[in-house]
């Protein structure tokens, strides 16, 4: 990875979320099932800009990868172009993916709609890429508070027992390219009223016998 000023991450980690927490832009999608606890989202192709990141936890990988995507919306980027903040940030997470059987996180930034077809290339440095995600259908369970190591795996346990319970049971792809996802919406000085989100791919096609593609 390229070199990453670690003593600057809180501080531009808790700037970066304060702004995304006014975001304009979100990828669109539709409602096609909800239950009391979860629902099912058909998103439309959306592009993203990631930072991978190996590192031992799931709030330190998103930090760094932050950090990275902060630089690069700033304008370090091949055209010193600045992006204006989206909703949500979305740190993807792959148990056993990492050295020594760690995981391996992928945190990702939303490109605005000016940039979904031809985004800005990143500075070499910074080691981002930009992810193009076909249209999908995400499984969604929504938690409050500030999203951690210790409550994000027990967040996502929660939707895949609530998932085996539904007829969506078997479309779900844990072993796709990303067992799940953590989606945060606001800024960490928000204490009351936070949202955050567990994301899980489901295969559409499969389920309920009805393509809703």
């Amino acid at each position: 990875m390229g070199t990453v000023r670690r003593s600057t991450i809180p501080a531009v980690l808790y700037l970066l979320l304060a702004v995304v927490a006014s975001g304009i832009e979100s990828p669109q999608y539709t409602v096609v099932h909800a239950e009391s606890d979860f629902e099912i989202r058909l998103y439309r192709q959306t592009a993203w800009m990631s930072a991978p990141t190996d590192d031992i936890s799931f709030e330190k990988a998103t930090k760094i990868g932050f950090h990275r995507l902060f630089q690069y919306i700033q304008g370090a980027n091949l055209n010193s172009t600045r992006l204006r903040m989206t909703t949500p940030v979305l740190t993807s997470i792959v148990p056993d993916a990492g050295p020594l059987g760690s995981s391996a996180y992928f945190v990702r930034f939303y490109l605005q709609v000016q940039f979904q077809a031809s985004p800005p290339v990143p500075l070499p440095e910074l080691e981002l890429h930009s992810d193009k995600w076909p249209s999908r259908c995400v499984a969604v369970r929504q938690f409050s508070g500030y999203a951690r190591d210790r409550n994000v795996i027990k967040e996502a346990e929660k939707l895949a027992i609530s998932l085996s319970n539904s007829p969506w049971a078997n479309s779900t792809e844990f072993d796709g390219e990303n067992a799940y996802s953590i989606a945060q919406y606001n800024s960490p000085f928000r204490i009351i009223g936070r949202v955050n989100e567990v994301w899980v791919d489901i295969n559409c096609e499969s389920s309920v016998g009805r393509d809703v593609y």
